[in-house]
């Protein structure tokens, strides 16, 4: 079988995870461990790498404190370890891309743990502005609404800007469920954000939903996608096309990663989805194809690469 094989150039990380993976991995040529909150990365092959050099997951701070003993007076202030000073008695945790909450600040601080935070800027500031217009709408009875998984990391953070009061709505269907139910007032102040990764196009339509049935004056929508995300799906659109199959490499936690498969997928049918190498099937290919292999935010270039490589070598 002969086949050409293309990775998609805007594919792989991105700035945020690329500065958080980073940091792990220069504190790491230093100390034997480090400890992150959550998952740093939602990909299960960079997270086996990473695991090999020491990085270990936890998912509390509160029982992380309490099994390592450490603890220290509330109001304490904890400096920003030094990614290459050489390892101490502190036990640093790690802060992934996707952000935290104000509470994960404060439990930090009454522990005593030390954090690298490596928020990605374009979260930290939507952070910012969020508490900023929870602050302007709370007085006066208006309605904060995010556009993003429910449950998810970033999502989490943003919303406890709000003290969890935010309303999170993951489609246009549940848009409508709200609106239904009345649990919206449109004729009340309200102001719409989205996570960083969600798509343009759905996030255009709910706040087009929005404008027809809000009062006059009462929405504000805020332009809160991810630049390099944004940009990514027209690229990966024209890559989608213009391939005859489409091997898309993502982690299944990936809420980036569902996003962008669909999007291949309505683009080109012939559109399959794998974490590994291992996934490939070569009932999926025919003689001639032109094979593009692209992947989420959160895929690594390694292992778009070790994608391509074994496809060529058709040792699958």
């Amino acid at each position: 079988m002969n086949v050409k094989v293309d990775i998609d150039p805007s594919s792989g990380f991105c700035a945020g995870v690329i500065k958080a993976i980073s940091t792990a991995e220069n504190y790491l040529t230093h100390h034997e461990h480090l400890y992150c909150l959550g998952a740093i990365v939602h990909n299960d092959e960079e997270l086996a790498r990473l695991q090999n050099l020491g990085l270990r997951r936890i998912d509390s701070l509160n029982e992380y404190a309490n099994a390592s003993g450490q603890h220290a007076p509330a109001g304490d202030l904890l400096p920003i370890p030094d990614a290459s000073a050489p390892a101490g008695d502190s036990l640093p945790v790690l802060i992934r891309a996707h952000g935290e909450p104000p509470q994960t600040y404060r439990e930090a601080v009454e522990n005593g743990i030390e954090l690298i935070d490596c928020t990605c800027p374009v979260v930290l500031r939507l952070q910012k502005d969020i508490h900023q217009a929870w602050l302007r709408l709370s007085p006066k009875g208006g309605h904060l609404l995010i556009f993003g998984k429910k449950g998810h990391a970033e999502v989490l953070g943003l919303q406890g800007q709000t003290d969890g009061q935010a309303l999170i709505v993951e489609s246009a269907a549940q848009l409508e469920d709200l609106l239904k139910k009345g649990a919206l007032d449109t004729d009340c102040d309200l102001e719409i954000f989205s996570q960083t990764t969600k798509s343009p196009e759905e996030y255009l339509s709910l706040c087009q939903t929005l404008d027809k049935r809000m009062g006059k004056g009462c929405l504000t929508v805020h332009d809160t996608i991810c630049r390099q995300v944004s940009s990514r799906h027209k690229t990966l659109s024209d890559f989608a096309i213009s391939h005859d199959i489409i091997i898309f490499v993502s982690g299944k936690s990936s809420s980036n990663g569902k996003v962008l498969f669909e999007l291949c997928r309505e683009r080109n049918p012939r559109s399959y989805a794998i974490e590994s190498a291992s996934g490939l099937d070569r009932a999926w290919f025919k003689d001639g194809d032109n094979v593009g292999v692209c992947g989420a935010t959160s895929t690594p270039k390694w292992l778009l690469e070790q994608v391509r490589d074994t496809i060529i070598a058709q040792t699958f």
